[in-house]
């Protein structure tokens, strides 16, 4: 199945989102659910919260991004 950009109608590709963490290591962006909420140690408190590795699709025209949390 061939996605197209719902901005000017070209191919979309499938990615996704590099983040850096802990050591420079590369890992897939998550989304988190909640408001964000400062831990006392260090980044941000997401124990007991729903995590999901997030997607994105990009125009190969416009680079228009669609991102999606599954």
């Amino acid at each position: 199945m061939i996605l197209k950009c719902p901005k000017c109608g070209a191919a979309m590709e499938q990615g996704f989102l590099l983040d850096v963490g802990h050591a420079n290591a590369g890992r897939q962006s998550q989304w988190v659910a909640g408001e964000p909420e400062a831990s006392f140690w260090l980044g941000l408190k997401v124990s007991d919260r729903p995590v999901l590795e997030v997607t994105t699709l990009r125009c190969t025209r416009c680079g228009f991004l669609e991102s999606y949390a599954r």
